[in-house]
């Protein structure tokens, strides 16, 4: 991962907030709302932000942090053809690396049709799952697979900004410096200059941040990482609702480019 990043001066100036004490704001059973913006809509956003108290996770003495995800999947993509369908009840596995402690989880997301999204982790030792004795367990009592049936189908690379709200009832996070490589075909690909936002609470409260939002304009916007990265280093895939997502993804980059 290219480690030459933006510096968002917003955020560094922000209060800190430390992963104990955020403790109570896991999430694990919620609701999420996502959108993709640019990475100047980005500084307002920060600015907006700091003013209003929220807070930026610090990991490692840093704000904005490196994470690696592989992401599992059948032989022929099953995980992703579902999402591909728009079925509402879908899951996903992955390991989870926060690169800059090397603490790596297996996770498990499961949404169902009532828009709420759970998950599941355990920490393992090495991000190679055959070699985690607990992997197979796991997933079989988490998910409807087993770790015989899927393999590593896609990676996301990214550099994070973890916000949190005066009350802690909601927590905000921003990806830049996007970058996929798939392990069954060795392409990669990027998003330079791409942001993609999660917006997570425990239900529908009324958010400072959804204000914040509106006033720059960014619209929620449903993306998955790893089908965007699993369509851009797959040839030959069917897109089907994914054409739509990284036409209007890249409408905006050459926007932000001008």
């Amino acid at each position: 991962m290219d480690r030459r990043i933006r510096t968002y001066p917003a955020v560094l100036g922000m209060d800190s907030i430390t992963l104990e004490e955020m403790e109570s704001v896991k999430l694990m059973n919620r609701i999420d709302s996502k959108y993709v913006t640019t990475d100047d809509k980005l500084d307002l956003l920060l600015e907006r932000a700091a003013r209003e108290g929220y807070r930026a996770c610090i990991i490692a003495g840093e704000k904005i942090t490196p994470y690696f995800s592989m992401y599992y999947d059948t032989p022929d993509l099953e995980m992703f053809r579902i999402h591909r369908a728009g079925h509402s009840v879908r899951q996903k596995i992955r390991v989870r690396t926060y690169t800059l402690t090397g603490t790596t989880y297996l996770e498990i997301k499961r949404k169902n049709n009532k828009g709420r999204t759970k998950k599941k982790r355990i920490l393992i030792p090495v991000a190679d799952l055959g070699k985690v004795s607990e992997a197979p367990a796991f997933i079989s009592r988490e998910s409807r697979y087993t770790l015989d049936r899927v393999s590593e189908a896609c990676t996301t690379s990214f550099y994070r900004i973890t916000l949190v709200n005066r009350e802690k009832t909601e927590r905000i996070t921003l990806d830049t410096n996007l970058s996929f490589t798939n392990p069954r075909t060795g392409c990669e690909a990027s998003l330079p200059g791409t942001v993609i936002i999660e917006l997570k609470q425990d239900g529908r409260h009324s958010s400072t941040m959804k204000g914040i939002l509106l006033d720059l304009r960014i619209h929620p916007f449903k993306v998955s990482k790893y089908c965007i990265g699993t369509v851009l280093t797959t040839p030959g895939l069917y897109r089907g609702r994914f054409k739509e997502k990284i036409r209007r993804i890249e409408k905006m980059r050459k926007a932000n480019a001008q």
